[in-house]
């Protein structure tokens, strides 16, 4: 490709509203155009990345052994009814109506269509297994679109869907995918961790996200240095602590605290380490009728360490939190406590509710908590003597840097991802709700087992640059680059001999196969190697006047501070060899 031809539009600042460093860049390099709130057309140059990422993705899946098909972007509500999600999903999923009235939903994701397929299409257990994939566009009608590419409303993904006999089987297919997605990430060039991720309400084990390791990710991502454990925060467990519980030594006194409310206010103001407090969270739980009416409600108390944060999955798997739960109201937590939240704690109870301890709470001794007073706090509480052991000991909270690794391998670190990737065992779900059945050895009808695996074709590149950039703009790795090398002729509207090398090499690195764009735009070199390091091409050959008097050229890779000169009847071998081709 020669730059004269092609499409370069490039900025020297992003717009007001672009907030992290992809968008930044993927605005200013000319890769998206914003056309409505989380809509961006893919200008030439964005797409290339994405048509490679697609490549690598369409070829690892095909090598898997899945099938490729194409689904419709807007489908027939009808199927969508069967699972229940037409009515469940929210407003994120985006429902239209034809000319005749019909209801059509806008696909966020396609398990009710292609198990459609399946129920029609697999008969029998010879069939199986089977896994199909397509790329595709997928819209989620985002209440706050925002960071460009990572979370816009329209985008491009690959789902996957597998289909088995049996449970033994599935696990298998899931395998043969996790296995495909290593593959996949790992020709990315990106670093990546794969990463054990809570199932939902499906249950089980069999679920991984594949976490792009970038400062400004969203998610955490928890690890042990030395193991391969490798977790979500919402999965991740925090262990019992090996110690037992210390001995009261502290008469239980009742201690003003004025005006302090949080742990670590009031951990400050007695002068006591915030591991010693204990932070008070009530909650409730809501029985209802066939109609949706709460006909009873049950309210909880969580006793989490001062220094601890809630893990919502964790408590939402409770025994008695199965339905969901919420935030106690104001008069829930009046009639139990007869106090305002701030100062609420376990001692002295206007009405009984059930209490969770944390596993580290329920070992504390000596602990500070809420009087049920205002202004008030509790010193030298302890478990047996002052309030009864808790109906429940769970691990509750997110673990922290430190933490002792479930594997007992090692402490736990954290650090921050972008998930691009997920493989999740599914089971019957949908196959149930769809009566998606087969006849097995025996003639007899099962349930097909199916697993979901989804890449996100068009985030991943603004995950790319999030990993991947400087001062100067992107720094693509070499498997998805817009073009893996430029070439840059200094003067070349005024320089037979320049125009003539460049036009040479250019010649004979396409014929090598090499992905090269030769810009002969006619551009001063400051503003042509600004637009190139911005754009985050990772090679780049300089050729000019004053080195091919010398017989030389210049080469650089887009991570190396100097420029290396190179024999020009060299520089064809040279490159090829830095690109591995």
């Amino acid at each position: 490709m020669k730059a004269s031809q092609f499409l370069i539009s490039t900025l020297k600042e992003a717009p007001a509203d672009a907030e992290v460093v992809s968008h930044k860049l993927m605005m200013r390099a000319g890769l998206i155009k914003k056309l409505g709130a989380g809509i961006y057309n893919y200008m030439p140059m964005g797409l290339r990345v994405i048509r490679k990422v697609e490549a690598i993705v369409r070829e690892e899946m095909n090598r898997a052994g899945a099938v490729e098909l194409s689904m419709p972007v807007v489908q027939p509500s009808e199927l969508w009814q069967e699972t229940g999600r037409f009515e469940k999903m929210g407003p994120e999923l985006l429902r239209i109506k034809d000319r005749h009235g019909r209801d059509f939903v806008v696909q966020p994701t396609s398990e009710e269509v292609v198990t459609d397929i399946a129920r029609q299409e697999l008969r029998s257990y010879k069939q199986l297994p089977k896994n199909f994939y397509q790329i595709q566009t997928k819209f989620r009608d985002e209440r706050r679109p925002r960071f460009g590419l990572m979370r816009g409303r329209e985008f491009i993904m690959k789902d996957a869907y597998s289909f088995d006999r049996n449970p033994t089987a599935a696990k298998a297919s899931y395998q043969v995918m996790a296995q495909a997605y290593r593959q996949i990430f790992d020709r990315f060039g990106l670093q990546y961790r794969a990463v054990a991720a809570d199932s939902g309400a499906i249950g089980g084990d069999l679920s991984e996200e594949f976490q792009v390791i970038a400062a400004t990710g969203e998610d955490a991502i928890v690890y042990c240095p030395t193991s391969s454990y490798a977790a979500n925060m919402e999965k991740a467990e925090a262990l019992a602590p090996v110690q037992a519980r210390g001995a009261a030594t502290q008469a239980l006194t009742q201690t003003a605290t004025p005006g302090k409310s949080t742990c670590e206010d009031v951990a400050a103001l007695l002068n006591v380490p915030l591991n010693s407090t204990v932070k008070s969270l009530v909650l409730a739980t809501d029985t209802l009728n066939d109609t949706g009416e709460v006909v009873k409600s049950q309210v909880w108390l969580l006793l989490l360490r001062g220094d601890h944060d809630m893990n919502e999955v964790k408590v939402g798997k409770l025994p008695g939190f199965e339905g969901g739960f919420r935030f106690a109201t104001a008069g829930e937590i009046d009639s139990h406590f007869g106090c305002k939240p701030g100062y609420l704690g376990p001692v002295n109870l206007k009405q009984p509710l059930q209490v969770v301890a944390d596993r580290d709470v329920a070992v504390m001794s000596n602990w500070v908590c809420g009087a049920n007073e205002v202004d008030f706090h509790n010193t030298g509480v302890n478990w047996g003597r002052d309030l009864p052991e808790p109906d429940l000991v769970a691990d509750l909270r997110n673990v922290v840097a430190g933490d002792a690794s479930p594997d007992g391998q090692g402490v736990l670190a954290i650090e921050r991802g972008i998930e691009v990737g997920h493989v999740f065992y599914l089971g019957t779900k949908y196959s149930q709700a769809m009566n998606a059945t087969f006849l097995d050895e025996n003639g007899k009808p099962q349930f097909m087992e199916m697993g979901c695996y989804g890449i996100g074709i068009t985030r991943l590149p603004a995950a790319a640059i999030e990993q991947n950039h400087d001062a100067k703009g992107i720094i693509w790795p070499d498997a998805i680059a817009p073009f893996s090398l430029v070439i840059c002729p200094i003067g070349m509207d005024r320089s037979a001999e320049v125009k003539t090398a460049a036009e040479q090499l250019y010649a004979d690195l396409m014929a090598a196969g090499v992905d090269v764009i030769l810009d002969d735009r006619g551009e001063r070199p400051g503003a042509m190697f600004a637009d190139w390091e911005l754009i985050g091409v990772p090679h780049r050959v300089t050729i000019g006047d004053k080195g091919l008097k010398d017989g030389l050229v210049e080469y650089q890779n887009r991570r190396d501070p100097e420029a290396t000169k190179v024999p020009a009847a060299d520089v064809l071998a040279f490159v090829k060899a830095k690109l591995s081709v």
